[in-house]
């Protein structure tokens, strides 16, 4: 019998697992996906919220604010790309200034650092290209942007590394308490656990379910983006933001840490779970709702468009739903907007709730860092010597985002390594240039052949999506 059995290996789960990994336990993740961060955590906004538009007294202000303040320092252990470029919620017209009063008013009760209202001119010499009209502006400097991948993987490749055991492509069917614990029943066996973390993301109302008397019931809600190329990068520095609605924090314009602008999120409640679909009415309604903010958009400069799913609560609650409604039973469900940013801290929350239930001690050999070759990033001397001690690392595979064979290498290789195209994508970004992996994807498909063997089944995402035949050999 396992100590802890985590579903769902989204942010949420990896970072239960990375947090659990410092104890000494024999902890194990199961996720329906082929890789780790393949739901919600990979298509949403990738902002660090600085914590102002939760209400007081919430578990989600208490779980963004952490986990703002610890994202600096877990980028640095996980080498994970991070910035705090600041954020601006705008008012369009004069009416919206009492909203930002009180956006300002929540902040300081959370404890946000830094809140301040700027006019609208002030605000128009911090980023001068938002809309003239504009009358003012919330500015909160420990907001941030990250890559949701890098952070996703990041996690789930140092519990990995500390003893954590992912089990991928493992879809739960089940749980069901038992003597001493609870039996989940998956499409790959049963797994028998001391405690089950419920991370399961859009599915988390159906696990509570099963085993609990209050039902909790996940609205999906679809938010679709563009990204737009490089060019279109330094267009803004700070992360711009409208007054909220009902819906969500509104349609914003960003940077990306990698040097992109993107625009999004719409907000569409709907029924089905994988509907991960764009449309164009979305689409034209995210660009035309963020050009009241920073209009002339360049939007001829857009080179993708995706959208993606959170889990919202139905119903009168508009909180997270964390803690542990039965013994050994803990979950963190409903974890939408700011999910990503509150990750961390609801991990070393659970984390030590779970220990302390299971009368856990630390290990004394836990490794809390990873890093990661990125030679684009190096001055020109240490890349040449780079290059020099392994060649690989010459070759360029994706001309657009400058990725080497030797990155892709490493993606492949490293724990719970690389095994589909997206899987190398999210792990290195071939793929995700200009041309959209027009290029380079038959050169990072016989990469992955070359790694995983002749026999091994190529994806795009996992079982559905063969890009060659083989024999379906999995990892």
């Amino acid at each position: 019998m396992l100590d802890v059995l985590i579903v769902g290996a989204g942010v949420v789960g990896c970072a239960v697992a990375r947090e659990l990994s410092r104890y000494a336990l024999d902890v194990a993740v199961l996720e329906r996906e082929e890789d780790v961060g393949a739901g919600t955590s990979k298509a949403n906004s990738a902002i660090i919220h600085a914590g102002f538009d939760a209400e007081p007294g919430t578990l989600k202000a208490r779980f963004n604010v952490e986990g703002c303040a610890r994202m600096g320092q877990l980028a640095r252990e996980l080498d994970v790309p991070f910035r705090r470029n600041g954020s601006l919620v705008v008012a369009l017209s004069q009416e919206d200034l009492p909203k930002l009063e009180a956006l300002k008013a929540r902040g300081e009760k959370n404890d946000v650092p830094g809140l301040r209202i700027l006019s609208g001119e002030e605000a128009r010499k911090m980023e001068p290209a938002l809309a003239d009209g504009i009358a003012a502006a919330l500015y909160a400097p420990t907001a941030g942007i990250v890559c949701p991948f890098e952070l996703t993987q990041a996690m789930a490749e140092n519990a990995c590394e500390n003893g954590v055991t992912f089990h991928l492509n493992t879809r739960v069917e089940r749980i069901e308490a038992i003597d001493g614990g609870y039996r989940v029943h998956s499409d790959r066996g049963t797994f028998d656990a001391r405690a089950i973390v419920n991370c399961a993301g859009l599915y988390s109302d159906v696990l509570h379910n099963q085993l609990c008397g209050d039902k909790l019931r996940i609205v999906p809600r679809r938010g679709e983006y563009m990204l737009l190329d490089r060019k279109a990068g330094a267009l803004v520095d700070k992360t711009i933001f409208q007054c909220p609605s009902r819906l969500g924090k509104g349609v914003l314009v960003t940077p990306t840490v990698h040097g992109n602008l993107m625009i999004g999120p719409t907000a569409e409640d709907i029924d089905d779970r994988e509907a991960t679909c764009t449309t164009a009415e979305g689409l034209a309604k995210a660009a035309s709702t963020a050009s009241l903010s920073v209009p002339n958009l360049p939007l001829r400069q857009v080179i993708t468009s995706f959208a993606g799913l959170r889990a919202h609560l139905d119903g009168s609650m508009h909180d997270f739903c964390i803690g542990q409604p039965h013994p050994g039973y803990f979950e963190a469900a409903g974890i939408e907007s700011p999910g990503l940013t509150a990750a961390p801290a609801i991990g070393a929350y659970l984390s030590r709730e779970i220990a302390t239930h299971l009368n856990a001690e630390i290990k004394p050999d836990f490794v809390a860092t990873r890093r990661v070759v990125r030679p684009r990033e190096m001055d020109f001397a240490s890349r040449q010597a780079l290059i020099r001690e392994n060649p690989a690392y010459g070759n360029i595979i994706c001309r657009c985002e400058q990725v080497s064979e030797g990155e892709i290498l490493d993606a492949i290789r490293r724990p719970l390594g690389a095994r589909s195209l997206d899987g190398v994508k999210r792990r290195t970004r071939a793929g995700m240039g200009r041309c959209q992996a027009g290029f380079c994807s038959a050169r990072v498909m016989d990469i992955l052949r070359r790694e995983l063997g002749e026999n091994f089944e190529i994806t795009k995402c996992g079982p559905g999506s063969a890009m060659t035949v083989g024999d379906g050999k999995e990892r």
